[in-house]
């Protein structure tokens, strides 16, 4: 586990739609007209900002600095790792650098995964988020899933962490909070009060609007309760402003349970 700051990914959709929130790492990427972080520095041309969305979420890409890509499935098997699934976070900045990783809520015995996932998120490059047509950092929120089907890996990343979603395997990427253009959200402060060396996890209820609103929020859990973890998390989000959700390409209201985990 690393600690997560904030940093966020600057997104790449020019043209059409937003690429998929998870992908297949069997399927070789097929080449597209619309540039992508595949694309070499040569044959990349600056998109005019006429062009760009007004938002879009922190992608995972498809070239060769996608994380998709670096994670070796196969390393994976030989060392013995079955079905499993991780929960990540990560900040990714205006260029698509990944500055912070934390990852929480394996299923038994995915410590192999988890292993892999830290160590290939810290190579990886996203494509950037955009506020308002300009690149800002944000917070990804992931999941990681490891098959073996048919004796092969099958190795999916999604951009959510909503249970219902990764069941039907949705094309859904859940809201953002990012830093600045707007946004008070200033990332995650370790409470104050907390004098001994505890990790804490806050799980936030909220809904946010089509247009990154946050128009509710709530506590559902603490863990470990009475320490302070609630009240701060409370605190940092509910000053965020979001990159709102996307469903098939599309901005949309949603209800989600974030999350929000502080280490010392």
């Amino acid at each position: 586990m690393r600690r997560i700051l904030l940093v966020f990914a600057a997104v790449f959709l020019a043209v059409g739609n937003l690429f998929a929130a998870e992908v297949e790492v069997q399927v070789k990427p097929k080449p597209s007209a619309t540039p992508s972080s595949s694309a070499s520095p040569k044959s990349q041309s600056p998109t005019p900002s006429a062009l760009l969305p007004q938002y879009r979420p922190a992608l995972l890409g498809t070239g060769p600095t996608s994380v998709i890509n670096r994670i070796d499935t196969a390393g994976l098997i030989r060392d013995g790792q079955k079905d499993g699934s991780i929960s990540f976070s990560c900040s990714v900045g205006p260029t698509g650098e990944i500055a912070h990783v934390w990852t929480y809520r394996g299923t038994p015995e995915s410590q192999l995964l988890e292993r892999e996932l830290a160590k290939r998120l810290d190579q990886a490059v996203f494509i950037p988020a955009l506020y308002e047509q300009r690149p800002v950092h944000v917070l990804f929120f992931g999941t990681v899933t490891f098959r073996i089907v048919n004796g092969k890996p099958r190795l999916r990343i999604f951009a959510n962490q909503e249970t219902e979603e990764l069941k039907k395997e949705s094309d859904f990427i859940g809201p953002q909070p990012f830093v600045g253009a707007g946004s008070k959200f200033e990332g995650l402060h370790y409470p104050d009060n907390v004098t001994s060396e505890l990790s804490g996890l806050v799980e936030l209820a909220m809904k946010v609007d089509a247009a990154g609103n946050l128009k509710d929020l709530r506590v559902v859990s603490e863990s470990p309760p009475l320490v302070g973890f609630a009240r701060a998390a409370a605190e940092d989000f509910r000053v965020a402003h979001f990159i709102p959700a996307f469903r098939d390409g599309k901005p949309v209201e949603c209800s989600i349970t974030l999350p929000v985990y502080y280490e010392p």
